[in-house]
């Protein structure tokens, strides 16, 4: 049985790496202003969640730009009280992932009263304009900007680093991914939000009910066997020199490539496939990934994109919008890395083409002897080289106010470690997309330049 980790305050001045000072570190139990502590309580992990049990934490960073005449131990006091309020909602996120008592296979997300977040406030000398450029920067220089996880099986942990360079605040938000998908943990920052601006209808609360996805087929101990350790996890492998940069696409360039899409299948006289805006960027920016790839030589054998389909309304029967857990599942795009990497029209339909046939796969798949081998699938397609994609424009990360304004960027940093590609909406383009990127210098001027190269192209065309 896990151990709740103690915590203490360091002393001041105390520092956690060259250039960051931890100010202190508190445990912030669900609010007491409500009534009594949540009960004890266990909640059993499902297939859903049981294939995400050695996968690296997700790690996002919002930044935030403080008036000069902020009242910076306000806006933490504030953030410390809002922290408990939305604890107490999501209680489970201030439990620990165990091994459940008596089982030799069973893992739960396990609560007790006096559980809570970690939660600590740093100083960081870097500038915070510099730190949330779209512009590359070293993975190195933002990765202190986000908690780790306490030892002892700790799911969610929040850091709030005051950036005084530049009187910014960067709020880092690392979650184990067993513990709930994207919508989950958006779902949580969306209430902690709600609580520090004092939002009249804040979101609708958790529902917190594991018994919502049955198991007929025994799919936890299937994926309990094959579930991938934290290295398979890792499609790419991170180097010292990480870089991180963020592009963005229009909605004018979003709408462009449908264009393209729909004119190249005319062309060639096919069918052209379902193409919504996501499969649009999904497929623009694999096609700029595997033509930067082909650069480098990788140009032979077939590619993976490796990205998430929500299940919660296509589940028997659908599971509440709120559901907290995972009820997502990976969809599997599969093409010639050639034909990829071609520039102009063929690349996006090929791109395009396999994305959407990806989505219809995996929606059919659900509940079907298919989904047996799905673990061993991924595998599979990892050898081939996978690239992989984190968050979703559905999750609203821009509308994160906290009391001082909008975030003025937001990365999903754990990228670094997962070779992912980060999906956001965009912040500066009303219908344009996100993308944040991860790459080695060479890589990622290669990726930079095709990027350039095929906005400019679609900028050319006529449709």
């Amino acid at each position: 049985m896990a151990v709740a980790p103690q915590y203490q305050q360091p002393a001041a001045g105390a520092s956690s790496s060259p250039h960051l000072r931890v100010l202190h570190t508190a445990l912030v139990p669900p609010s007491p202003s409500s009534g009594p502590a949540p009960p004890e309580s266990s909640l059993p992990l499902t297939f859903f969640d049981i294939f995400w049990l050695h996968s690296p934490p997700v790690e996002r960073l919002f930044f935030y730009r403080l008036a000069p005449d902020a009242d910076v131990a306000a806006i933490l006091s504030n953030l410390r009280d809002s922290l408990s309020q939305a604890v107490r909602t999501f209680y489970p996120l201030a439990g620990h992932l165990r091994l459940t008592p008596a089982t030799t296979n069973r893992y739960e997300l396990y609560y007790r009263p006096g559980d809570g977040v970690t939660f600590t406030v740093a100083e960081y000398d870097d500038d915070a304009d510099n730190l949330s450029t779209d512009d590359p920067r070293e993975f190195a220089r933002v990765a202190p900007l986000v908690p780790r996880l306490p030892e002892g099986g700790a799911v969610l942990a929040l850091q709030a680093t005051l950036l005084a360079a530049s009187r910014g605040l960067a709020l880092g938000v690392t979650v184990h991914h067993a513990a709930c998908d994207g919508a989950g943990s958006t779902h949580f920052l969306h209430t902690l939000a709600a609580a520090c601006t004092g939002a009249q209808a804040p979101p609708p609360p958790p529902v917190i009910d594991r018994t919502l996805i049955p198991d007929p087929r025994g799919l936890y101990d299937v994926f309990f066997q094959a579930v991938p350790s934290t290295d398979e996890m890792q499609f790419v492998k991170m180097s010292a020199d990480q870089l991180i940069a963020t592009f963005t696409l229009s909605k004018d360039g979003v709408q462009r490539v449908k264009d393209a899409v729909v004119a190249e299948a005319a062309r060639r006289g096919i069918a052209p496939p379902r193409c919504s805006s996501l499969v649009a960027t999904l497929g623009f920016v694999w096609s700029c990934y595997q033509r930067a790839k082909a650069s480098s030589g990788s140009g032979e054998g077939s590619a993976c994109l490796l990205f998430p389909v929500d299940h919660r309304s296509r589940m028997k029967p659908p599971l509440p919008d709120k559901y907290l857990g995972n009820c997502v599942g990976p969809a599997l795009g599969i093409a010639s890395r050639g034909e990829l990497a071609e520039a102009g029209a063929g690349g996006l339909l090929t791109a395009c083409t396999a994305v959407a046939k990806g989505i219809d796969e995996a929606v059919s798949g659900i509940g079907t002897p298919s989904m047996d081998a799905l673990i061993d699938r991924i595998k599979e397609v990892a050898a081939m080289g996978t690239l992989s994609v984190a968050g979703s424009p559905r999750f609203r990360v821009y509308d994160l106010d906290l009391g001082f304004g909008r975030p003025v960027k937001v990365d999903i940093v754990s990228i670094a470690r997962t070779g992912a590609v980060a999906m956001a909406e965009s912040r500066s383009s009303a219908g344009g997309m996100e993308m944040g990127i991860s790459l080695k210098p060479d890589g990622m001027d290669s990726f930079r330049k095709c990027f350039a190269d095929a906005i400019a192209w679609l900028d050319a065309c006529t449709f």
